[in-house]
């Protein structure tokens, strides 16, 4: 199967969500919720990720998680992922009964793509102080891939992964999460990197971009969001309309895409030092915004 065929399929099976020039959606992905161990590189990010996704929840923002949320390659057990994060999960959870959570798989959290597996470890979890279990994501439902809809110009925006450009990530995740776990997460600890991750080898990232790019251009450049190389894009009007949202594992920042008014931007939330020495985490624009119209094409 073809990295066109994979990503074929992902789009084609997506899930719909309309929206229009009100709606407002934050997108990140590539969180690697962890265990918060000294392998658990969201750790490091932990509070300014917490602190931009409760000001996205208090504005009204839908959120799209685009994949590799949870680390389920080095860990197996999302209990120790929850427990270890669990005033992340409980925002989260606000935005799920509020219906403005949507969820996609990656290749580190491809488990996900099993109901039966979703509905067994993230329904409920177990509260030490009640000694029940007690509701967590109710019915939740994970996506390969989603398209956002606009009512009135009808033109669509498709988020996925994109892991689907990367075959060995794809069709190999069983062993490569094997490897990770049996060598990568002790190595990764005294600082020696994964050299199968396109987000730590340069020359297969470029790999998986050109194939999504080549995908993109024989599907009328339709405007595709990914993440999975943790490479932030977002390129101009008339260009491959290839955008990466990039990652929340980037040194002290974590990257994402807004959607709102129409309009699409790159942003950063970091941790910045003010004049009297105190430090407080803010809001960067990188890219943007732009009209997303201007990206549509007939």
């Amino acid at each position: 199967m073809s990295s066109r065929t994979r990503l074929d399929k992902a789009y084609a099976t997506a899930k719909i969500i309309d929206f229009d020039d009100d709606s407002k959606f934050i997108l990140f992905s590539d969180c690697h919720r962890g265990d918060n161990s000294f392998a658990d590189d969201f750790a490091n990010n932990r509070n300014i990720y917490f602190h931009a996704l409760k000001h996205y929840y208090a504005e009204g923002f839908q959120y799209c998680e685009i994949g590799d949320g949870d680390e389920l390659w080095e860990n197996i057990s999302f209990s120790a992922i929850l427990n270890a994060h669990k005033n992340v999960y409980m925002l989260m959870k606000l935005f799920h009964k509020a219906n403005r959570l949507h969820m996609i798989w990656g290749n580190h959290d491809m488990v996900y793509r099993d109901p039966d597996y979703v509905k067994e470890h993230l329904s409920t979890y177990f509260d030490p102080k009640t000694g029940e279990d007690v509701e967590l994501f109710k019915n939740i439902k994970y996506h390969e891939g989603i398209v956002l809809k606009h009512r009135t110009t009808a033109q669509e925006l498709f988020l996925t992964h994109g892991h689907q450009a990367d075959w060995w990530n794809f069709l190999f995740w069983k062993w490569s999460r094997f490897m990770v776990r049996v060598l990568w997460k002790p190595l990764n600890v005294m600082g020696i990197a994964d050299p199968t991750s396109p987000a730590k080898n340069y020359k297969e990232l470029i790999k998986v971009e050109r194939r999504t790019k080549r995908w993109i251009i024989e599907n009328h450049n339709l405007l595709t969001i990914v993440g999975h190389t943790h490479r932030p894009r977002f390129p101009e009007p008339g260009d491959i309309a290839f955008f990466n949202d990039g990652s929340c594992v980037h040194p002290r920042s974590i990257t994402g895409i807004e959607i709102e008014n129409g309009e699409i931007s790159l942003i950063k939330w970091q941790i910045a030092t003010k004049d009297d020495g105190t430090l407080q985490i803010v809001r960067v624009l990188l890219e943007g915004p732009r009209k997303l119209i201007d990206y549509k094409t007939e």
